[in-house]
């Protein structure tokens, strides 16, 4: 058997342990959807590498990918890329052109792979002020753009195949493999170097967490390839054998999984969040009976643990809302969904129980694109699951909270540092560790529980800290509240900037007669509005001490987005973008103009 070492090697693994699966990769095109067996994914990247090399690529070269959506042609791509000794530099297609323009110069790509004519039209604005790039291939047919297939076409001819060979042969296990530029909350994106040996070992000793039945799943995936934690996932998944589809969009999300009807998805905790609230606003439309029996079935779940921890009454009531309610949910997500993992972001403790309650267990883990990125994850078996926590640490990786509790990573899965920037990585990297910049606690059964994070904790001017995400997580609970940010750093309390759920505010007040208005400005105007969501502040208010609740909130007009600059890629919230647009807001809650 192939001992894997090298993220191409997984391919190849695949097709020796489950001799060649038909549906390897699947994307669908023109409304079908094409299946890429192992063995043509394997052929086509070799096709890749012999182009690459006859285009002159060097080892040690960078190649951009560029892609909307996930799909088969990124894995060609990936693998062709990296069997030459160059290495791939994957970019989020939503950011601002000058981003493009800043990684594609300092990574120093050659070539640049897109997807489609929008992400074209970035690179082709910026392409002139960067100068080590000497062409670009576009995945979709695109007038005046030459297409990636030009490449199998000049790969064909297997005469070079022996150089390809020789170049997979000069690539160790340590050697650089992709950069990855961090969205990051401030400043300019970072570029984080992972060897082979990072992402490879964080894939095989993640492995033994996740319940596949090997040679026998089908997965959805959606989340953004480039970002690490999807791209990781889905080299797990060739490991383990899983037949791979590539969502079309977020839009087609539902459509597709009941198409493909996945044993296995990745998901952030926004998503699961709006899942959960289309289920619920479904819930509310039913009368009589069936209305009775949704909530309580809710209600059941919400106070879901692990193991039969409540009792055999609990568990036979569960039983029945499983049949009579919980079943309806997950033929919705397609009938067969038995697992999703999420990261990214921390998982409100309802969602992981009310989910785990409709048998489609929610297996949170924790991670950076500096780590690979799995740190530790959950896992039904053996006791290994605990809502509220992000599992134990993986195998192989060890973890030590520092005396000001931040989460301090060594490992394997290290990475090798910031690309081309020296002071920075020794900042991260101190005596073996990796600062994640975390703050975390072990409990006693040894489960890693995420706190905050240390840059974003805040002192009020009393002294008290405010941990900002644990107070805006439990504040999303809210149907009224799409996003928040909480504020008050040096301030008397905090106070936070409330982005509504406008969608939902104007369903509530159909249903209770109150006029808003048309526009987003009308409806945080709406002295109802502002009422109704102090109520729900006030009610969540409770979980916390006195010093952490929020006194004053502001209602601000702007949907928070990825396009609009609030909002990273992986919806993380941009501090202090959001804090300088509402300059004038924080001013109105202190009193200072």
């Amino acid at each position: 058997m192939i001992t894997i070492t090298r993220l191409f090697d997984f391919p190849y693994y695949q097709q020796e342990k489950f001799t060649n699966i038909s549906d390897a990769l699947v994307t669908k095109k023109n409304g079908v959807w094409i299946k890429t067996s192992t063995q043509e994914y394997i052929a086509k990247a070799n096709a890749v590498s012999r182009a690459l090399i006859r285009l002159g690529v060097q080892k040690d070269d960078k190649i951009a990918l560029i892609s909307t959506n996930n799909r088969t042609e990124w894995h060609i791509m990936d693998i062709g890329v990296l069997q030459t000794g160059a290495q791939t530099v994957p970019i989020y297609p939503t950011i601002a052109k000058e981003d493009y323009e800043y990684i594609l110069n300092h990574s120093g790509a050659s070539y640049c792979f897109v997807s489609d004519v929008e992400v074209l039209a970035k690179v082709t604005n910026i392409k002139a002020n960067v100068p080590s790039l000497k062409g670009v291939y576009c995945f979709n047919e695109i007038e005046d753009c030459e297409n990636w297939t030009s490449l199998l076409t000049l790969g064909e001819d297997q005469s070079n195949q022996n150089v390809v060979e020789d170049r997979k042969n000069g690539v160790k296990t340590d050697d650089l493999a992709t950069i990855i530029y961090t969205s990051g909350t401030t400043g300019r994106p970072k570029g984080v170097m992972l060897s082979h040996k990072n992402i490879v070992s964080n894939v095989l000793d993640s492995a033994p967490r996740i319940p596949f039945a090997a040679g026998k799943s089908t997965a959805l995936s959606f989340l953004p390839i480039c970002h690490i934690f999807e791209r990781m996932i889905l080299y797990l998944y060739q490991y383990y054998g899983v037949s791979v589809y590539f969502g079309e969009s977020i839009d087609k999300l539902s459509d597709n999984l009941k198409e493909v009807r996945p044993t296995v998805i990745t998901a952030v905790p926004r998503l699961l969040e709006k899942v959960y609230d289309k289920i619920y606003a479904k819930g509310t439309e039913l009368t009589g009976i069936k209305k009775k029996l949704f909530f309580w079935a809710i209600d059941l779940g919400l106070r879901y643990e692990p193991y039969g921890a409540n009792g055999l009454w609990y568990e036979l009531q569960l039983k029945l809302a499983r049949k009579l309610i919980f079943s309806k949910w997950k033929e919705g997500l397609g009938g067969n969904l038995d697992l999703m993992v999420s990261g990214s972001a921390a998982l409100q403790t309802r969602l992981a129980r009310v989910f785990a309650a409709a048998e489609i267990p929610v297996m949170e883990g924790y991670g950076l694109s500096e780590t690979s990125p799995v740190i530790s994850v959950n896992d039904t078996r053996n006791h290994g699951f605990k809502i509220g926590t992000v599992g134990k640490v993986i195998d192989n990786v060890e973890i030590k909270i520092a005396e000001d509790g931040e989460i301090l990573c060594k490992g394997p899965n290290v990475m090798m540092g910031y690309y081309k920037d020296p002071e920075k990585t020794t900042e991260a990297l101190q005596n073996g560790y990796f600062h994640t910049g975390d703050i975390g606690v072990f409990d006693a059964e040894g489960f890693l529980k995420i706190t905050d994070r240390k840059k974003e904790m805040f002192k009020t001017s009393g002294g008290k800290y405010i941990a900002p995400q644990l107070i805006e997580n439990t504040m999303k609970q809210s149907r009224f509240i799409e996003q928040i940010m909480v504020i008050g750093d040096g301030e008397k309390m905090p106070a936070a900037f409330i982005q509504p759920s406008f969608e939902f505010i104007k369903e509530w007040a159909k249903l209770h007669h109150i006029e808003v208005g048309k526009t987003n400005e009308e409806i945080i105007s709406t002295p109802k509005v502002i009422e109704r969501i102090q109520e729900e502040i006030t009610t969540l208010n409770i979980k916390f001490g006195n010093w952490e609740q929020i006194k004053r909130f502001e209602l601000t007009p702007d949907v928070w987005s990825i396009d609009g600059g609030q909002l990273t890629p992986t919806l993380k919230l941009k501090r202090k973008i959001v804090m300088e647009m509402y300059k004038e807001l924080y001013g109105k809650i202190y009193g200072k103009s």
